[in-house]
């Protein structure tokens, strides 16, 4: 009888380890979700945790171990739905100027061959590297001397500012790793210059395109410091609006409104990453090897 199959260590442990991981990290998420449905009593509980499970106060207050009302509170009563939209809005114009001028200038910059194509790329890294606060201060007060201080466009200008020098980084690698002969060849059969970028190049990169577009997404999707700074209250987008739903030391705030609101602004990441998966692997791989 052929001895059973052994299982190795090594293997038994990082598995047991990547489960252990994903245990930690997709807890506080879960447990938001759930409690997201419960109200103030039973989600932070001190008496007994398991409130928050069976929802004893929540089957109180509204006959029911779940309730909809901290969804209603943010998005009808708070209008969260107004800072939602002020995100879209951001989010969409931030990702496509970004890209837009991230893959040009990644192109022009991988195809130059010149030495200031490096120094450009230096510059820009070091703008990167910056706290965003020490960029955000410089922009105020001429905001406010021009009276443009608190709009949605002048936000989604220094948010491209700085993410431009990360997608310049990241498409001017992806175009590093495309022969240079398919541009050559595109052109000797009669293309220009732009043509056979826009033919020929895009559409080998595009997983790369779509990647760094994701990564552009999550900056300005999830940036704090520089909407909270540009952007008065009626223009707020979700993060700065979720923040506002705690209240302060002066004003008092509703949690359950913050809650379902960090579950209304999380959920959509998910199925953005799920949608988009083949093609960040693709990019991220393409951004990795040389070829």
């Amino acid at each position: 009888m052929a001895a059973g199959k052994q299982i190795n260590p090594a293997v038994l442990i990082s598995t047991a380890l990547v489960v252990l991981w994903l245990i930690v990290a997709a807890f506080p998420f879960m447990w938001t979700i759930w409690g997201s449905f419960k109200v103030q009593a039973d989600f932070f509980s001190k008496a007994d945790w398991t409130n928050a499970l069976y929802g004893v106060f929540t089957a109180e207050d509204t006959g029911g171990p779940f309730t909809w009302r901290g969804y209603f509170g943010a998005w009808i009563q708070e209008e969260f739905w107004r800072a939602a939209l002020n995100s879209f809005i951001v989010v969409f114009f931030t990702v496509i100027i970004s890209l837009t001028f991230g893959t040009l200038g990644g192109y022009a910059l991988a195809r130059s061959g010149r030495n200031y194509a490096f120094w450009i790329l230096m510059a820009a890294l070091v703008f990167r590297a910056m706290p965003h606060i020490t960029l955000v201060s410089g922009y105020l007060l001429p905001f406010f001397e021009w009276n443009i201080w608190g709009i949605l466009p002048t936000t989604i200008i220094v948010l491209v500012a700085i993410n431009q020098p990360f997608t310049l980084w990241m498409l001017h690698s992806f175009f590093l790793n495309i022969p240079k002969d398919l541009d050559e060849s595109a052109m000797v059969d009669g293309c220009s210059r732009f043509e056979a970028f826009r033919r020929v190049i895009i559409p080998v990169m595009w997983p790369g395109v779509v990647t760094t577009g994701l990564f552009s997404f999550l900056l300005a999707y999830n940036d704090f410091t520089v909407t909270s700074l540009l952007l008065s209250e009626q223009n707020e987008t979700m993060i700065p609006a979720i923040e506002s739903f705690l209240g302060t030391t002066q004003v008092e705030g509703n949690v359950m409104f913050a809650v379902a609101a960090v579950v209304s602004a999380t959920v959509p990441l998910f199925i953005l990453i799920l949608f988009f998966q083949r093609q960040i692997v693709s990019g991220l791989t393409a951004g990795a090897v040389k070829g």
